[in-house]
């Protein structure tokens, strides 16, 4: 992992201002969706890109109520 160099502190309310620097860099724009996981005693922000709960792969994707299908896994499932 590379560190930035950039130090922020946690507000009252438990928010955490990325700046606006690093928001280009990484291509996230106001209101993107973030993703946050845990890694041992690391906190880690990922852009969220929605994936095929199956497979994972984040090409043609399928909405299906509240998940996220690849085509793929749709023609393996109706092939079962």
């Amino acid at each position: 992992m590379k560190s930035t160099g950039i130090v922020r502190k946690v507000d009252s309310l438990g928010r955490v201002v990325l700046p606006i620097e690093l928001r280009r860099t990484m291509g996230m724009d106001v209101k993107d969706p973030v993703e946050i996981f845990v890694q041992g005693d690391r906190i880690v922000l990922r852009k969220y890109q929605p994936a095929c709960i199956f497979c994972g792969s984040e090409k043609d994707l399928v909405e299906h109520g509240d998940y996220n299908v690849c085509r793929a896994c749709i023609e393996s499932l109706s092939q079962e």
